[in-house]
């Protein structure tokens, strides 16, 4: 019988995040695969995990996700990840490890589409996401009463975050660790102030920020930006 793939959950960055259900799947687990984009990468999932299960025995392989400009490169490094979890599931389950929630902004999803179209079974397992996390950090709602939320990414050839600050109450903008002075520029232009913002900055990390919108400051990879029109309620 071919294995059975699961997409894991492991949280924005602190293993006590880690689900009981997803630490009790990585235990049964034989194989444990993880998505990198260029051979050898370190895996901030594959970390958190390590802070919260015994690895020891366990098959550990990386499957590459290559960030090629050329579109026909990636569709073929692509198909090539998809033949390799394959090729791993003939073996065996296979739990693919995901930063934050694998329904949310994850390669995994789009593999679990594709190997289920190959005959595999699939299952995901949910996880808390960064802005949720980052959110009570802050000490802060994401949503209260009748309001609305939206969550988009940051991306300069999309209009969706100009109709999101335009339309929602609270938005949260995830990939915007290099844009915060466009960001800022587009919060103007609907006379919302840097004051209704909360940077969320490696959350769960030793480097996590959560504070102030502050253009001139360096932000990490994973930074999320969670605004809210009506104020922080603090």
């Amino acid at each position: 019988m071919p294995g059975k793939l699961y997409g894991v959950s492991v949280g924005p960055g602190d293993p006590e995040l880690i689900t009981i259900k997803a630490r009790k799947r990585i235990e049964a687990s034989n194989t444990i695969a993880y998505p990198v984009r260029a051979p050898g990468e370190e895996s901030t999932a594959l970390n958190i995990v390590k802070g919260a299960v015994d690895l020891s025995g366990k098959r550990i392989e990386e499957i590459q996700f290559e960030m090629n400009p050329d579109p026909l490169v990636r569709e073929s490094n692509y198909q090539d990840a998809i033949k390799k979890i394959a090729r791993l599931l003939d073996e065996g389950d296979v739990s693919m490890i995901n930063l934050g929630d694998a329904t949310v902004f994850s390669t995994y999803m789009h593999i679990s589409l594709d190997i289920s179209k190959l005959g595999y079974e699939t299952e995901t397992i949910p996880g808390v996401t960064s802005f949720c996390s980052g959110a009570a950090e802050a000490g802060i709602p994401l949503v209260i009463d009748d309001e609305g939320l939206v969550i988009v990414p940051y991306a300069k050839e999309s209009n969706q975050l100009f109709k999101a600050l335009r339309d929602f109450d609270n938005i949260v903008v995830m990939k915007a660790f290099n844009s915060m002075k466009s960001l800022e520029f587009m919060m103007n232009e609907f006379n919302i102030s840097k004051d209704k913002a909360v940077v969320l900055s490696n959350i769960g990390m030793a480097d996590q920020y959560v504070g102030d919108f502050d253009t001139e400051k360096k932000y990490g990879y994973f930074t999320t930006v969670i605004i809210k029109k009506k104020g922080k309620g603090k």
